[in-house]
Formats: structure tokens, sequence, C-alpha cells
């Protein structure tokens, strides 16, 4: 979804993980170690994702919502722009660029400023960090089980353009095949999981969903 908006991708072709090492931005140690480098990094992909807009297929999927208030958005990305496009109901199990967390008080504060923070320290002194899961970090429990309940009580679960390789993810297309639901893949490329889909549209997010939903 975010790729297509043009916000670069983590893992894929030319993702940002070609070009830094994770072990210097993105892991607790790193942060321990530099946290105001570590915060300038993503400092920087807040002011790099506001240069993107949510494309047709963020505002078909707003417009589902509103249709049909039951529908959740399960996303992998960390920028916001679901929200931006107005959806409502996302689930971020990799968490969110636009939240910091103070790890000493175990408070978490939404940031949503020009993409700068408005402040890198809490009121306790501790240093905050972004709310987002990074290598080696646990994915939060509540978040897991929200995602899980959901779509092992879907009746339609559509997948766009994940790798399919990245878990708990990559486990959702055969939980929700495993629960009765039709399933359907966006995705220019074929993927693993492709072949348990009950429909395959080789295509971009936003001509897939237009496809779907004209």
């Amino acid at each position: 979804m975010s790729a297509e908006s043009g916000v670069p991708t983590y893992r894929g072709h030319g993702g940002i993980w070609y070009k830094y090492k994770w072990e210097e931005y993105a892991c607790q140690a790193a942060f321990n170690r530099d946290p105001e480098g570590v915060l300038d990094f993503h400092e920087l992909r807040r002011i790099e994702a506001l240069k993107c807009e949510p494309h047709s297929g963020h505002d078909i999927i707003t417009q589902v919502q509103k249709e049909k208030p039951a529908t959740v958005i399960v996303t992998q990305n960390i920028d916001g722009m679901h929200q931006r496009a107005g959806s409502a109901h996302v689930i971020e199990i990799h968490g969110s660029a636009w939240r910091l967390r103070c790890e000493a008080e175990g408070k978490i504060f939404e940031d949503l400023n020009d993409g700068k923070y408005q402040s890198r320290k809490c009121k306790c002194g501790a240093w905050l960090r972004p709310d987002i899961i990074w290598f080696q970090d646990m994915l939060d429990e509540a978040t897991v089980r929200e995602a899980t309940n959901s779509i092992s009580t879907c009746d339609l679960f559509i997948s766009i353009g994940t790798s399919a390789v990245v878990w708990p993810a990559a486990g959702y297309p055969n939980l929700a095949k495993s629960s009765g639901a039709f399933c359907i893949e966006i995705n220019p490329e074929e993927t693993e999981l492709s072949p348990l889909y009950d429909k395959c549209i080789r295509s971009t997010a936003s001509q897939g969903l237009n496809q779907l939903f004209e």
C-alpha cells in the first residue's frame, strides 16, 4: 500500500535496510547506545513520509469502511497512511511512527507534529523511543490478539502487497482460509502463499482495489 504512495519499503528491492544497517537504527541496543542518532533517523523517515500522499486504494478502503463498518485494517506499515486517508480501526502490528513511548513510566504519547518530534524526552527525564517494533523486539500481545481475532472471524480476507515472509503476518492468510474466509491476494508478483488464495490479482494496490470495488 505505502510503496505506491512513494513511501520507501524496508525489506523490498531498494528498501531502507539495503541502504542502512538496522543494527545501527532499528533495535533497542542501538537506541541505548545512541538515542539521538536513532531518533534523528526515525524523524527523517517521518518527514519523508509526509511528503507522500494516500492513493486511490487508500480512499477505496476508507469508503468500504464507511459502508461496512465491520471492516478492519491490519497493517505492517508504520507510516499512518491509512489514517491520513480517513480510515478507522487500523491495527498496526508493527506500531506507529507517530507515537513515542517512555520505557521508564510505560506511557505512550501521540506525536502528530510536522515530522519533527515535539519532544525527545519524557517529563521524567527518560529518552522517548519510537513506539514501533524494532528488530529483536517482541510484538505487543494485545495487538497481535486483536489482529488474530479479527482475521479468524472474517468472511473476506484481502492481502495487499505483502511479501508473505514476515511473521506473524505471514500466517494470517492461512488463518483466514482455515476459518472459512474467501481470500484474495493483490500483488504485482507471486508469493509463496499465492496458491492458497481463492483469487489473485497481479497489479498494484490501487489497480487491484479499483478492480474489486469499481
